[in-house]
């Protein structure tokens, strides 16, 4: 897997995290150490889960060589079909949480990452560096998380909605192209 195939993924990854951190920044005024520190977290999570995830496949991979490629397509296609399909609930993205509370945080930070975990699992099936794809997970979803909250302390009109579902059309495509590549016609 190339570094820009993983920094597509990490973008679409960190879209959950965009979108939490957009609709709190319109829902109130908050410090830099509160940006950074939710920031923080849920890079962190988004880090740690695909990490955990890869463990996994990684460990079922010489089970499944022969339709890994299929399960790969389909996780990240499951994932990418959930975030569009989340992208079109409305008033999800209006609900104020108070991220100054370590216990909110780790709950957004689980809740924005089962997406990652998901995506480690595929990174079990195919040839990625895990650490590189973790850094870079990492520190897309942190600038993300701080990018979000900034912009939505600065306007309302932006829905955090169009964050979801470029997200999860980077990782429907990315699916395909695994499934392409390993099926020859890539």
């Amino acid at each position: 897997m190339t570094f820009i195939e993983i920094f597509l993924i990490g973008l679409g990854l960190s879209m959950d995290c965009f979108a939490v951190s957009l609709g709190v920044g319109t829902t109130r005024r908050l410090k830099w150490r509160d940006i950074l520190k939710m920031a923080f977290f849920f890079g962190f999570f988004q880090g740690l889960m695909p990490f955990l995830g890869w463990l996994v496949g990684n460990s079922i991979q010489s089970h499944i060589a022969s339709f890994d490629h299929w399960i790969a397509f389909g996780i990240l296609s499951f994932i990418g079909i959930k975030m569009i399909i989340e992208s079109f609930k409305i008033g999800e993205e209006k609900k104020p949480f108070d991220i100054r509370k370590n216990l909110v945080l780790i709950t957004l930070s689980l809740a924005t990452s089962i997406d990652a975990l998901a995506t480690g699992i595929s990174f079990g099936f195919i040839q990625v560096n895990i650490l590189q794809a973790v850094a870079t997970i990492t520190l897309i979803t942190f600038f993300a998380s701080v990018v979000g909250a900034r912009i939505g302390e600065k306007s309302t009109f932006i829905p955090a909605r169009w964050a979801e579902l470029t997200g999860g059309a980077v990782l429907i495509l990315i699916g395909l192209k695994i499934l392409f590549e390993h099926l020859g016609f890539i």
